[in-house]
């Protein structure tokens, strides 16, 4: 699982995006899993996130209502399949309203450029994150 971690501050609320290969749900739940055994992420106000498994689009908003939608619509763009995607948010006392959308896309821009599975869907080998 890749973690690019602090991305985004606003307000107070924090952003980080996470992923990785997933063929099914049980992928997906072990992944998440992995994510949250970081108690830092554990503790987050949301664990948004979305993928698209063997053609099926499956989300979950964890509270922050709309995101997965906005990831999913994200990934189906890029091409992007078998592969969890998870923007975690820190709320930090102020709402954000509509800019949370905004968060939300650049997290999982930064997420498809930095694995490069931006433009074809197919990631490029030797690439790192943290």
């Amino acid at each position: 699982m890749e973690i690019f971690d602090k991305i985004i501050s606003d307000r107070g609320s924090r952003y980080a995006v996470s992923g990785g290969p997933a063929r099914d749900r049980k992928d997906i739940q072990a992944l998440l899993s992995e994510l949250k055994r970081n108690k830092r992420f554990a503790k987050a106000t949301h664990n948004s996130w979305a993928a698209i498994i063997s053609g099926e689009p499956v989300k979950d908003d964890d509270g922050e209502s709309g995101a997965g939608a906005l990831m999913l619509q994200m990934l189906e763009r890029a091409g992007l399949e078998n592969h969890l995607v998870v923007v975690t948010r820190w709320y930090g006392g102020k709402h954000l309203g509509g800019d949370r959308f905004r968060h939300v896309a650049d997290a999982v821009r930064h997420y498809l450029r930095e694995t490069g599975t931006d433009s074809d869907g197919a990631a490029r080998s030797g690439t790192s994150g943290g």
